[in-house]
């Protein structure tokens, strides 16, 4: 899904919410247990309850690859099911050396036919670069995320006075345009979106932490809204586990729909 796709189907869909499918096995209900592919069955259901109310879905490949062979038969099936209608992200922060940084594309872009990839920077501009070769594909790199570790390293000074989070991001936007990459940044930090709008003002921006880490929407819609909206907001466990038992896929709808329309509104005021 290119960018006019995306921003197409925002506007359609009155809403910009990227749903995470984190397929936690303790987590999926007894029922599913019973079946061939619990983990797929699971998604198909979240799927098919939220197809409306989404533009996005990003597959964990943790959830994934910890089965082994199964998980990953169950992450390329749900790939399938998801289809061309939504962007699809496969959320596994790769990021090596310029071989296996190909090989890593390779496989997501076109063994799986995933639209975008989460990206470690930490390496450096030769390791991102291949990703950024596959036409039609997103690179979305890890900028200033959502989790009370990020302190750690992103905030640090540079020379210039500015924190690591921005001189990569500045760097980053050398290396690929607002039609092939985003950036990761968390919802837990809604005072440095206009910072970060100020480096980035085009690009679209993936935003974890909404929803259990308990980010708020509206704090960063302030400064994250760009014309073309701009912002991928996402949302995983307060949704796809906001039901247990039968009801599972209908209580996921039900979380779903609540956030939707707080988008809408959001939307309908700024547009």
């Amino acid at each position: 899904m290119n960018r006019s796709a995306l921003v197409a189907a925002i506007r359609e869909r009155k809403s910009f919410l990227c749903l995470g499918l984190d397929p936690e096995m303790s987590k999926i209900p007894a029922h599913l247990l019973e079946s061939e592919d619990p983990v797929f069955e699971f998604n198909k259901a979240i799927i098919d309850a939220t197809r409306d109310l989404c533009v996005a879905y990003k597959p964990n490949l943790a959830f994934f690859e910890a089965l082994g062979v199964p998980g990953w038969q169950a992450f390329a099936k749900t790939i399938a099911y998801i289809g061309d209608q939504h962007l699809v992200i496969a959320d596994a922060k790769r990021g090596d050396i310029g071989n296996t940084s190909r090989l890593y594309a390779q496989a997501f872009f076109q063994t799986y036919n995933c639209d975008a990839l989460t990206i470690a920077p930490y390496m450096g501009g030769d390791s991102v670069q291949p990703f950024l070769e596959f036409p039609g594909k997103w690179v979305i790199l890890l900028a200033l995320t959502s989790n009370p570790g990020s302190v750690d390293f992103q905030f640090g000074t540079q020379e210039d006075g500015q924190p690591l989070y921005i001189k990569v991001m500045k760097k980053a936007t050398t290396w690929g345009t607002p039609e092939n990459l985003m950036f990761v940044t968390g919802a837990t930090h809604p005072a440095h979106f206009k910072s970060i709008r100020e480096v980035a003002p085009d690009h679209f921006l993936l935003v974890p932490g909404v929803g259990a880490q308990g980010g708020d929407l509206k704090a960063i819609c302030e400064h994250g809204l760009n014309a073309d909206i701009g912002l991928l907001v996402n949302s995983s466990r307060g949704i796809i586990f906001a039901g247990q038992g039968e009801a599972f896929a209908e209580k996921a709808r039900e979380a779903a729909a609540v956030l939707q329309k707080e988008m809408a509104e959001i939307l309908l005021a700024a547009l």
